[in-house]
């Protein structure tokens, strides 16, 4: 009996395979119906509303520069996109593929846009005259937060790069964009009351403390925010306080908090009013540049830094006065001072796991949860009733090498690394101790690549993809209907778009094939 079970189980997932093998993420609902669809040699595209007929031209050119040629029409379309306001989560879609054509219906723009991104991985499968089985395609993603967060400090990628890392979250239907622009090795966004943030704080990186200023523009800024928002990605800037602070204050040494000795000049100073003064100026600039109701102000790793606080009069002062402990008393003082800025700019703070004990409001902050060896602080997070986005460095910070065989990148304790797979499981129990992903808290899952050992594009590259498949999975499908083994399978059609995407990707499938781009080499 439990042969013929297993056999069952696996001819289901065959069938799954053949029939919505094109697809990733996976669909929440598939169901198989008699007949195909073939592709015309012109696919048509309609809308019967304005805001659909607004996401046609991207469409279009996505599938002409896959060789597929496409148009707009006001006639019925061989693609029809419908407004249905069954379609309760504006994520959601619902793709019908006919004999006439694929019909695409959904309540909001956003799920209109995420049935086209399916509508294209069928459509490129099968290419012009080639057959799509008939099928219903139910969906709406597990998780409202679907992340990646791109560190531009250590290193600077630049614009181009962004985009296309952009268009392959699009298409993977991730919806947040975390921009880390500053850290202590550079400052990578211009704001124009503090000039010197970008003349002086954006010279350098961490391999180069001698290379010109790179950094973003207002103008360019603008230009990416309304690039991801074309593509319901919401774009979440980073500002980095009151730790990680030493490009900024090189700019403006008056606001120096001190560090330590492998970490000098690392703080923002608690202690004068004035950094207040100045760290807020740059948050109103923030807010005008990020329509985003979140900024991320970091909060972790101050200790590495902050031992000349104890030297600091205007900080002993400070401690005086406001009646604080220790220095820990100090930082979450810092804290909450800024979220009481943000707060007053009508935006929602995320910090890391390190400000669950700093008592931010509930209300107004979101918890990332990085520390997987800190599972407590999850814990904590959930006991308090605060929103957390889990991203901990295993399995999902992608600069972690993803095979054995990598000599650059970085590895946990024995050796532990962050493979395709251990992604893909993500975020079963084993991953967070054996507490339960289930809670309502839980807004979601982020991958993370911090830049290290990433200093240019291919090598951006071949650690975020083909991993972002697997992010992307894990984030949108049910645990019940993952299964890696087809997967797998699916990923074969994903590679190829890789390929057209002219991106340089480890083929995890075939490691000895593909070598590993080099990381960094320090001055």
């Amino acid at each position: 009996m439990m042969k013929h079970f297993i056999a069952l189980v696996l001819l289901l997932f065959s069938f799954l395979g053949v029939h919505c093998q094109e697809v990733i993420p996976f669909p929440n609902h598939y169901e198989q119906r008699e007949g195909v669809s073939i592709v015309p040699k012109v696919i048509t595209v309609s809308a019967q509303s304005g805001e659909f007929g607004s996401l046609i031209p991207g469409f279009v050119e996505t599938l002409e520069n896959f060789s597929l040629r496409a148009k707009k029409t006001e006639k019925k379309g061989w693609i029809q996109l419908v407004r249905n306001a069954v379609c309760h989560n504006p994520e959601e879609y619902r793709l019908t593929v006919s004999p006439a054509g694929i019909l695409i219906e959904a309540g909001c723009a956003n799920g209109c846009f995420y049935g086209l991104q399916s509508a294209f991985q069928l459509i490129n499968s099968a290419g012009a005259g080639g057959s799509i089985p008939c099928a219903v395609i139910r969906d709406v993603p597990r998780y409202g937060w679907r992340g990646l967060m791109l560190d531009e400090s250590r290193h600077f990628i630049g614009k181009a790069e962004v985009k296309k890392l952009l268009d392959l979250m699009a298409l993977h239907k991730l919806n947040k964009f975390h921009w880390h622009l500053t850290d202590s090795q550079g400052w990578r966004i211009e704001i124009k009351r503090y000039p010197l943030l970008t003349s002086v704080g954006a010279t350098g990186n961490l391999t180069d403390p001698d290379a010109p200023a790179q950094y973003y523009t207002r103008d360019e800024i603008a230009e990416i925010v309304q690039y991801a928002a074309d593509r319901f990605i919401e774009v979440i800037p980073e500002i980095d306080m009151p730790g990680h602070a030493t490009a900024a204050v090189k700019a403006y040494p008056e606001f120096s908090g001190g560090g330590s000795k492998q970490y000098p000049n690392f703080t923002f100073n608690p202690g004068k009013e004035g950094t207040y003064t100045f760290l807020t100026d740059i948050l109103k600039e923030i807010t005008a540049l990020f329509p985003s109701k979140y900024i991320h102000i970091g909060g972790d790793e101050v200790h590495f830094g902050n031992e000349q606080w104890n030297r600091l009069p205007e900080i002993g002062d400070l401690m005086k006065r406001e009646r604080l402990s220790d220095l820990v008393a100090v930082e979450h003082y810092f804290l909450n001072r800024m979220s009481d800025s943000i707060r007053i700019l009508n935006k929602t703070v995320i910090g890391w796991d390190e400000v669950v004990t700093a008592g931010l409001p509930v209300s107004n902050t979101v918890v990332m949860w990085w520390r997987q060896e800190r599972p407590e602080q999850l814990e904590k997070a959930i006991s308090k009733s605060y929103e957390i986005v889990l991203c901990p460095r295993l399995p999902l910070y992608l600069d972690f090498v993803q095979h054995p065989s990598h000599k650059y990148g970085r590895k946990w304790s024995k050796g532990e690394y962050a493979p395709m797979e251990k992604v893909y499981h993500f975020p079963g129990m084993s991953y967070t101790s054996g507490i339960s992903v289930d809670t309502p808290l839980i807004k979601g899952i982020q991958g993370n690549v911090w830049t290290e050992v990433i200093h240019t594009p291919e090598r951006l590259q071949f650690m975020v993809y083909p991993r972002m498949s697997a992010l992307a999975e894990a984030a949108w499908t049910q645990d019940r209907l993952k299964n890696y083994e087809n997967f797998n399978m699916r990923m074969e059609k994903m590679m190829e778009i890789f390929k057209k995407y002219g991106i340089v990707f480890f083929d995890y499938k075939n490691p000895d094939s593909t070598p590993e781009v080099a990381g960094p080499e320090r001055r």
